[in-house]
């Protein structure tokens, strides 16, 4: 769950990023729009794994010496 839930986040930034820069949303592009039930069913399994990610704030980390 952990896995699927980063490379969600990834995904999300990247297209963040394509928004940002240049204007160009991937997820809507491939998936026919942005109002179309694939692309908002992307952005809120997305949105759901940001949601989760948050939990890897609070996770104790290993310390290295």
């Amino acid at each position: 769950m952990d896995t699927l839930a980063l490379i969600l986040v990834i995904i999300g930034a990247l297209n963040w990023g394509l928004i940002g820069l240049f204007q160009f949303d991937l997820v809507a592009t491939i998936f026919g729009g942005v109002n179309s039930a694939l692309s908002r069913l992307i952005y809120g399994l997305v949105g759901l794994a940001g949601l989760y990610s948050i939990k890897f704030l609070f996770l104790d980390r290993e310390k290295t010496q």
